[in-house]
Parts: C-alpha cells; structure tokens; sequence
C-alpha cells in the first residue's frame, strides 16, 4: 500500500518544515497586508456608498419606522395636496375679495399734497394797471399763481347700484368659495382613505402570498416525496412545481403592488417623499352605518356641493343687478379740507389759508354702443346656466344619496359571508392536503384548493377596504355622522 510522502513508513508523522529558516514569515506578513488593504478598499466602498445613499436624499434606516393613523395621514395630507391648498388659497382670495368690495361702497379717505408750478408773465404792460381787470400774472389762465401749493384732505363716496351688487355678488362668492373648501376637505378624506386602505390592503395580500408561496413549496416538497415513493404519478410532481412557480410570481407581483402602494401614500403625506413608516392595520373595527332616513336628512342639510351651486346663482344674479346698474345713474361725492393756496401756509397776511369745498357729480349714461345691454345680457346667460346647475345639484345629490348609502350597506352585509368564506377555504385546503398525502385526492384539486384559499383571503382584505371608501364617499354627502 502506497503512503502519503509527509508519513514514514513506521507511521510517525514528519516533522514540519515551517519555522525552519530566516524567511519563513514573509509569505504571512505578505498575506496579512493583502487582507488588510482588501479591508480598507471595503470599508472606503461602504463609506462611499453610505455618503452616496444620504446625498440622494434616501431615507435612512435607523432607528424606528414612525406609525401613522388615518387621522395622522389626513392632518399630514391637508399640508401637502396642491388642490387641497389651492381650495383653501380661494377661499383666503375670496375673503379678500369681500374686504375690497366692501370698501368699494363706503367712503374713503385720503390726503393730496401737490405744489404747481406755472411760467409766470413777467414784466406786466401799463395798461394792465390802469384797468379794472388787471392782467393775469400766469401763462396759464386755469393755474391761479406762479406758485400754488395743495394740502387737502379727501373723502370720497361713489353710489350707484353696480358698487352695492358687487359688495352682494362678493358676499356670495365667499360662500361659494366656502363650499368648495369643504368638497375639496371631504374629497381628500375620500383620496387618503382609499391610498391608506389601499397600502394596508397591499401589506395584507403580501402576507398571503408570502404564506401562499409557502404552502405551494410544501406542496411541492410532499409531492416529490411521494413519486420517489411512487405513491404518485409524475405528473402529480410537476403540476406542483408549476403551481410553486405561479405563487412565486405572484408573491413578486404583490410586493411590487405593495411598494407602489407605499410610494402614492408617502406622496400624499410627506413633504420630503419619506418612505421610512408604518400605518396601523384597524380595517377590523367597522363604523356605524346609520339609517338612510337620518342620511337624507344629514345630505339635504351639510351637501356642500348643493351649497356651491346655490351660492353660484345668488352670484350670477348679483352680476346680473350689477350689469343693470350700468344702465343708471351713478353719483360721486368729493368733500375736500386743506389748503389751495400761493404759500405753504396756514395763514398768509392775515387770512386763514385752510378752507373746504365739496365737488358732487352725477354721471348718466347715455349711449355706449350696445355694450352696457352686451354686459346685461351676459350676466343673464350666466344666471340662466347657474339655475340649471343648481336644479342638477339638487337631482345629483340624490341620486348619490342612494348610490353611496347601497354600496356602504351592501358593502357591511358581505362582511360576514367574507370571513366565513375565508376560514372555510383555509380548512379546505388543509383537508384536502391530508386527503392528496392519503391518496384520497388528486393533485388538482390541492391547486384549486390553494387558489380557493388566496382569492377568498383576498377578497376578505377587499371587502374590508370596501366599505370604508364606501363610508367616506357617502360622508363627502352627509359630513361626519
């Protein structure tokens, strides 16, 4: 028998060359220094990377991811939507708009201070003293001295029935632009609660796929043991492979779904596209649904869509008062205090320079070529389109009344059937998993009991989700009830 060359043939082991000579450790020293700098080339990497991660403004890790609650995500969402803020911007320009209208109808008050200067005449003929006229020591005529100074005080006050339809037609846009607010508040209600139930509907149906994929390799694993035992056809051994494939695809298709699902919530709510949280899972605690009576009675009392159209004809029919006062009389009244005089000066030689007047004027429309009846007729196509809207209003909401009251109803009554459903197809498929092992069942219907199990699970996460949209939509209506 041949032996290794480091044995002897007695069976002792050869001593070790290693120790032996001056350079013995120059091949570890060598190999030490490699790992070390193939160390420091990792570490310089890692670095790099993470400086690299913060720079593109990723979110880090550490540390606990926050839990929002759907209150949270609203009060995060009504700091962030554009067409939230753009509501709340018109109501606050609306707003706005009153405060103007409104100083358009009451007098206003300012202060003038002018100095005119005017070419005097310069060196007067001899007649002009010996006449009882006199000449006038200006250029011109309409200025009364080379020098005039003007320091008045002005209050104005403008009446006519355009300013007073304004201020009118400004009261009701404000409760139009109100209205809108609160359809823009409810209709964020209505878009978080969908993108929140919608991620945690999306973490659920991940779960079942996760537990899907692995009861399809168990599956698999028991059909294989089986046709080695031959128990089972081989047919039985691929079909399984199969059906673990199709769960492996749907596990990746449902994390994708559940990630783009994080990524539309996380636009809504964060202002820096933070990707780092977590929601609270309460689809399990179902609100009340009232009767349809009291949701008549909330919808015809709090619709703020009906508000918004009938604040819109009240609108057009101010615009329509308004374009009429084009059409009338308007009168202005100027009431002047202060001083008009050659000195910059209360009094001059003795008399007291500061003194009033008053300036009425009343302006009468005559001819305009058409423009004013134009306006006139403009505003009463308006009015006209804004009382048929409103009339659709009135239909619209009742119709959703009903629409959104039979989906929340109808949505709660499945409630039940889904569970039950749900917990009858997970023993199915651990019977029939029994029953495919005792050679009781084929392995078509171990698939159709897997399949039976995922879309019922799923089903269940959706109904859930189901009738709460279902209850903020109808809330859109009613308010909070």
């Amino acid at each position: 028998m041949k032996t290794h060359p480091n044995y002897r043939k007695t069976g002792k082991i050869r001593p070790s060359r290693i120790g032996r000579g001056p350079n013995h450790w120059l091949p570890i020293l060598v190999l030490w220094a490699a790992g070390s700098l193939g160390f420091a080339q990792v570490a310089l990497t890692a670095q790099t990377l993470t400086a690299q991660t913060q720079e593109g403004g990723a979110t880090p890790t550490s540390g606990a991811p926050m839990t929002i609650t759907l209150q949270d995500a609203l009060q995060r969402a009504r700091q962030n939507d554009p067409q939230y803020r753009s509501a709340i911007t018109d109501f606050g320009l609306a707003r706005e708009d009153r405060v103007q209208a409104r100083a358009g109808v009451l007098p206003n008050l300012s202060y003038n201070n002018s100095f005119i200067y005017t070419q005097g005449s310069g060196p007067l003929p001899a007649n002009c003293t010996t006449t009882a006229a006199g000449c006038p020591p200006t250029k011109f005529i309409a200025n009364n001295g080379v020098h005039e100074y003007i320091s008045q005080a002005d209050v104005h006050q403008s009446l006519s029935l355009t300013n007073l339809a304004d201020y009118r037609r400004s009261a009701a846009a404000l409760a139009q632009a109100r209205a809108k607010a609160e359809i823009a508040t409810r209709g964020l209600v209505v878009t978080v609660t969908q993108a929140y139930y919608g991620f945690v509907v999306a973490q659920r149906r991940y779960g079942t796929a996760q537990r899907a994929d692995a009861e399809a390799a168990r599956f698999l694993d028991i059909s294989v043991k089986l046709e080695n035992g031959g128990e089972v056809a081989h047919a039985d051994a691929i079909k399984a492979r199969i059906q673990a494939q199709q769960q492996q695809r749907d596990l990746q298709e449902a994390q994708l779904t559940m990630e783009r699902a994080r990524l539309d919530l996380a636009v809504l709510l964060f202002p820096d596209f933070n990707q780092d949280f977590a929601v609270v899972d309460d689809l399990q605690t179902l609100e009340p649904l009232p009767t349809f009576e009291e949701v008549a009675v909330a919808g015809q009392k709090n619709n703020p869509d009906l508000r918004a159209a009938l604040a819109a004809y009240e609108v057009a029919n101010h615009e329509v008062t308004a374009a009429w006062g084009g059409l009338l009389p308007a009168l202005s009244i100027d009431y002047f205090y202060g001083i008009d005089s050659n000195q910059f000066a209360i009094r001059t030689n003795g008399i007291r320079n500061l003194g009033y007047s008053t300036v009425a004027t009343l302006q009468i429309p005559i001819f305009s070529w058409g423009a004013d009846r134009s306006k006139l007729k403009q505003a009463e196509l308006r009015r006209d389109q804004a009382h048929v809207e409103l009339n659709y209003a009135q239909k619209q909401l009742l119709s959703h009344l009903r629409q959104f009251y039979l989906e929340a109803k109808t949505a709660r009554s499945e409630m039940e059937t889904l569970a039950t459903s749900a917990e009858l197809a997970a023993d199915s498929l651990r019977l029939t998993t029994l029953r495919y092992q005792a050679g009781e069942s084929t392995v078509l219907e171990v698939v159709d009991a897997q399949n039976t199990w995922t879309q019922a699970r799923n089903a269940y996460d959706d109904g859930q989700s189901r009738y709460r949209v279902a209850v903020a939509n109808l809330q859109t209506l009613t308010g909070t009830f």
